[in-house]
């Protein structure tokens, strides 16, 4: 058993890219009868994980920030980019899919800000390097203009409190990964 989840924490980018196609190929028969907004919140998730093959095809992002970030030290470990990815990214939209479906189209604020945050994170962080940085490509290209239009379409009929509510919970949710990253090189 514990050789299966080594395998599912060094490989989930590669189950993720081809159920992410899946995901696009079946979306217009189970979005079918979906406002816009709450499609393009839908559309999130199998973009994301195209996102993510970019980001972290042959370990690309975890050795980036080691080299970058922690100077040759283990900054991200494979466990805690896995944990980020399926749980923080995927579990988080299956989350945001269920309560705006179940609860309120608001809720998909979370997947729209979810994008548009790293989008953001991506493009500063290449500015501030001065270098291309792994996911920067399909952050620009596919997140920023499916973010942006997921916020024109649900945005403004969210009420602030839902606004803040989800940029706060996307915002946590990277600051936790900086927080064990810099943890992690305390003890490094």
């Amino acid at each position: 058993m514990k050789a299966t989840v080594s395998r599912l924490q060094a490989n989930w980018v590669y189950g993720g890219a081809l159920v992410g196609v899946c995901l696009l190929v079946l979306s217009p028969l189970l979005t079918a009868g979906w406002p816009l907004g709450e499609r393009l919140v839908w559309l999130v998730l199998p973009v994301y994980m195209l996102h993510q093959l970019e980001e972290h095809d042959g370990d690309r992002f975890r050795l980036f920030v080691n080299a970058t970030i922690g100077g040759g030290r283990e900054a991200l470990s494979v466990r805690d980019v896995f944990v980020i990815n399926v749980f923080g990214v995927w579990g988080v939209m299956v989350v945001t899919l269920w309560l705006m479906r179940a609860v309120a189209p608001d809720w998909g604020l979370v997947g729209i800000y979810l994008v548009l945050v790293n989008a953001v994170l991506h493009f500063v962080q290449a500015l501030v390097m001065r270098r291309v940085n792994p996911g920067l490509w399909t952050a620009l290209v596919l997140f920023l203009p499916l973010g942006v239009w997921g916020l024109a379409e649900i945005g403004p009929g969210a009420t602030p409190a839902a606004h803040t509510v989800s940029l706060a919970a996307v915002v946590v949710l990277h600051v936790a990964i900086v927080v064990n990253v810099r943890r992690r090189l305390a003890r490094a």
